[in-house]
């Protein structure tokens, strides 16, 4: 295989007063990253309060000032530093700072180790921000990857590449696993660098990246879904546990002594963030979860002690023993389908007599709506973390981030009930667009366009007062459920 240098069409700027001016645009876009970047490693940073906002037009100096920075910045700072700042910072949700870096970085001639985990982290996290909701959670095609990063890599082509070919295997696989444990038996975070590195310069080929991309976000996706899973397990277990008096518990498995109160191992729980904060590599992402496993062992365990059989003792268990309750399960596609209503999970839906038409739902709204996702979540309530939920509104399936579910199942206050009518918004708005792809009436679509309106209209201004106040937390977390509305609304608006 001719391992030779391709590069994404991004031109090499001339050397004109316009490109000059091109070059100083992009400087603008990511000078306030490397600004938080600098903060972050505690590194000195060259420019007096008064200059770190940057002006239109740029003198020579401070031109070449700036670029000489930023080069030297490059020079620094690590993947995982990058990763950490993005993904605890509203920098996260500015779509044209991340394109400029990426193209940043793509446009050098030279690319370093370091440079290509940079790409390789940036380019998943621009997909994740800027995909539309309707291919966010489905098993997302090669086709659907190149619309979104149209905008960074121009008309890439998505058809396969023979030597990307091991990649799409791993992607077919990761539908069928159903337990973490199940994929941590495979080496495909080993597997995915081995071939990321076997590439050498054909790594930036378009039609690869578009490859990378779509396996990253794939397989982050399925380990995020699993470890949720587990961790749903383990609370469930632990409620069981205080529901039957019991006090303490060995957790040796998870590395704690053999007598822990069951009150810190629900904090423990509660508190276990996914392992892709840090510098990471195969072997850690695996000693993490190989960690949370042993609790959930550990847990399982002090189930059967409490109840001589843990099928006998507790009502999450269904009678095979797994912790079926509280495992989400999943379907063909590989996506987490809702919970069952007690008592119904083998009931069949009556069927229409003959020649009756089955009359179609009546419209949601917003408390009823609201009503829906609370019961979905309180049935098998998520864990905290950065992890993704998907609950079912009508005909759509709703993705919801760790913050939007934390509003529902655990906190209150102004920000929670502003996540709560922004995730209920974008439900109804999404709900009557699939409604109407189907029956062809678009009536209610239009009474869910006005309240989906309204509240993209007030969550930005929630968004604003958040800054105003510098709470960041706020403000990233508002700031992402409003792009997801407005997405919503821009799909429902094409009809």
């Amino acid at each position: 295989m001719n391992k030779t240098t391709t590069t994404p069409n991004i031109p090499a700027p001339e050397r004109s007063e316009n490109s000059r001016q091109l070059l100083w645009n992009e400087a603008r876009s990511v000078f306030p990253i490397y600004l938080a970047l600098a903060k972050q490693i505690e590194e000195e940073i060259p420019f007096s309060q008064d200059k770190r906002i940057l002006p239109e037009k740029p003198s020579l100096e401070l031109f070449s000032e700036v670029r000489v920075w930023l080069d030297a910045m490059d020079q620094k700072v690590m993947a995982h530093q990058l990763r950490h700042l993005l993904q605890m910072t509203t920098l996260n949700a500015n779509e044209s700072g991340l394109q400029a870096l990426i193209q940043r970085h793509l446009r050098k001639p030279a690319k370093t180790t370091a440079d290509r985990h940079k790409i390789d982290f940036l380019l998943v996290q621009y997909f994740a921000l800027c995909a539309p909701a309707k291919i966010y959670h489905k098993q997302i095609l090669p086709a659907d990857v190149a619309q979104v990063m149209k905008p960074v890599l121009g008309e890439a082509d998505p058809a396969p590449l023979a030597w990307c070919e091991p990649l799409e295997k791993m992607i077919e696989a990761l539908r069928g696993f159903r337990s973490l444990r199940e994929i941590l038996k495979t080496d495909f975070i080993e597997q995915g660098r081995k071939v990321k590195e076997s590439a050498g310069g054909m790594f930036y080929d378009p039609a690869a990246l578009l490859v990378f991309i779509r396996f990253n976000f794939l397989l982050r996706r399925t380990l995020i879904e699993l470890m949720h899973a587990d961790l749903i397990a383990i609370r469930g277990g632990l409620t069981q546990l205080e529901n039957a008096g019991v006090q303490t518990m060995d957790c040796h498995h998870y590395g704690l002594s053999a007598v822990e109160p069951l009150g810190k191992i629900r904090e423990a729980a509660d508190e276990w963030k996914q392992p892709f904060q840090k510098e990471y590599t195969e072997r850690s992402v695996s000693q993490a979860f190989e960690k949370l496993l042993g609790l959930r062992t550990d847990v399982e365990r002090a189930l059967e002690k409490a109840g001589g059989k843990a099928s006998e003792n507790i009502s999450v268990l269904g009678t095979s023993g797994s912790l079926r309750g509280v495992f989400p399960v999943k379907n063909a596609a590989g996506e987490i389908a809702p919970p069952a209503k007690e008592g119904r999970g083998n009931e069949k839906a009556a069927a229409p007599e003959a020649g009756s038409k089955a009359e179609p739902p009546a419209p949601l709204d917003f408390e009823s709506c609201m009503e829906q996702i609370w019961e979905q979540l309180i049935a098998a309530p998520p864990t905290r973390g950065r992890s993704m939920t998907t609950i079912r509104v009508g005909n759509a399936r709703i993705l919801m981030s760790s913050w939007e579910v934390t509003a529902f199942v655990s906190e209150d206050g102004p920000a929670a009930e502003d996540l709560r009518r922004a995730v209920v918004a974008r439900a109804l708005v999404t709900a009557a667009t699939e409604s109407a792809k189907e029956a062809g009436d678009a009536t209610p679509l239009g009474k869910a366009l006005t309240v989906g309106r309204v509240e993209a209209s007030r969550l930005q201004e929630r968004v604003d007062l958040a800054k105003q106040a510098k709470d960041t937390e706020a403000a990233v977390n508002l700031g992402i459920s409003a792009k997801r509305l407005l997405s919503a609304l821009d799909e429902a608006e094409k009809l």
